[in-house]
């Protein structure tokens, strides 16, 4: 990473905290980002050099900035940060530049006697003391690279506003304005940008439906509304701004489901929404104009979480088996041949182009009783990051990670 792009990093956190001018302590914030970033790739020694060169020219005219805070994600340097005993997770849990920067239980909130509404409770990573900490404040969150900021959104969805949220003071530095509800956000790769998915009402209501839903003998359970789609677009906002633009996107409804957000691709240039058919997924311009799939995500599916790893050279891919099953496929991302077989019952983020964090279960266990490892292509070691969940709702420990570059 050169100079250039520090100082621009730098000043998207800046930014960020509607600062109206630089601070004295810029500098230091410079080599904050710096240390925060890692670059995935390097080309090759010579270009390593250059780089070490042109920081190393650099930092003596530039105050070290020893004032600036220290994120908790940054502050233990071990490349995996284990709590196997922990179910729902209480301290920090990371492996290489991949953390958990909170996770979210559920639950279900009625409204009248035949609608209710499915509610989210997030647990924050705290930067502060490195614990995940309780918040009631936020129906939908999600967090930039670096994990020193959470786009939020408030409890009644669709809101009007997203806001920035400080992980390190737990303070909104910052509210961006919409004039369409929005009820999903999403950073793009870089942090630069988000991806806001906008709804005529909440796609999480529930109805009471009259037939066995869970299988366990009882009726009248709450479900969404199948086959109905209240989507209606999105914004893409540049973070330093706040500014943005809406693009009315609209799909048959029998080809989302209630809630289908969007997402950025791989290389962030393009945003794209899952289907529920072939082709599975459908990719946009940043202006909502339809375009094809890029050639390296045309096997891709939105419901694996994991995508492409970070060279783009291999994409995770669906389990091998069936819903006991404890191992995933590894493949080719321009022809789909599966290139390896991985241990995990569901691949969730990529941690190098060789590690992976995975939901994994005992084999011949119960699917719901699952816990976040980390697996290694070509190995059978399995490492253990937290405990195992229990049941299939909150009530009964189920918990879902939310992660992000530290």
């Amino acid at each position: 990473m050169n100079m250039d792009q520090l100082v621009r990093d730098a000043l998207h956190e800046q930014a960020a905290e509607e600062a109206t001018s630089t601070p004295p302590d810029f500098a230091g914030r410079v080599l904050a980002v710096r240390r925060r970033r890692r670059t995935r790739t390097i080309a090759g020694a010579a270009v390593a050099m250059v780089v070490a060169i042109a920081v190393g020219v650099a930092v003596p005219m530039l105050d070290a900035g020893t004032d600036e805070p220290r994120l908790a994600s940054e502050m233990n340097k071990s490349d995996i940060i284990a709590h196997p005993d922990q179910t729902p997770p209480r301290d920090l849990i990371a492996a290489g530049n991949t953390a958990l920067a909170a996770y979210f239980t559920r639950s279900t909130v009625k409204e009248t006697d035949d609608r209710a509404v499915s509610t989210r409770t997030y647990r924050l990573l705290d930067q502060e003391t490195g614990k995940y900490v309780k918040s009631t404040k936020w129906s939908f969150l999600d967090v930039a690279p670096g994990m020193r900021t959470a786009a939020v959104l408030e409890k009644d969805l669709p809101a009007k506003r997203i806001g920035l949220l400080d992980l390190l003071t737990g303070k909104v530095v910052r509210w961006i304005p919409v004039d369409r509800g929005v009820a999903g956000v999403e950073f793009s790769p870089d942090g630069g940008k988000l991806v806001a998915t906008t709804y005529s009402k909440n796609p999480d209501l529930l109805y009471k439906q009259d037939y066995d839903l869970d299988g366990d003998g009882k009726k009248n359970d709450w479900d969404r509304q199948f086959g109905e789609s209240d989507r209606t677009g999105f914004y893409v906002i540049d973070v330093d701004s706040g500014k943005g633009s809406w693009s009315e996107v609209t799909y048959s409804g029998d080809d989302l489901n209630v809630r289908q957000d969007f997402s950025f691709s791989h290389d962030g240039k393009l945003v794209y929404s899952g289907l529920t058919s072939e082709p599975h997924q459908q990719y946009y311009d940043l202006e909502g104009k339809e375009v094809p799939t890029p050639s390296n995500e045309k096997y891709l599916h939105w419901f694996v979480e994991a995508g492409l790893s970070p060279d783009g050279k291999l994409a995770a891919g669906d389990f091998a088996g069936g819903a006991k099953t404890t191992a995933s496929e590894i493949n080719d991302p321009y022809t789909g041949k599966r290139l390896h077989k991985v241990h995990g019952q569901q691949l969730l983020a990529w941690v190098d182009n060789k590690r992976l964090i995975a939901w994994d279960i005992t084999p011949g266990s119960n699917e719901f009783h699952n816990r976040l490892v980390l697996i290694t292509i070509g190995s059978d070691k399995v490492v253990p990051l937290s405990g195992f969940r229990k049941g299939n709702d909150g009530a009964a420990g189920r918990w879902d990670p939310v992660f992000a570059e530290r």
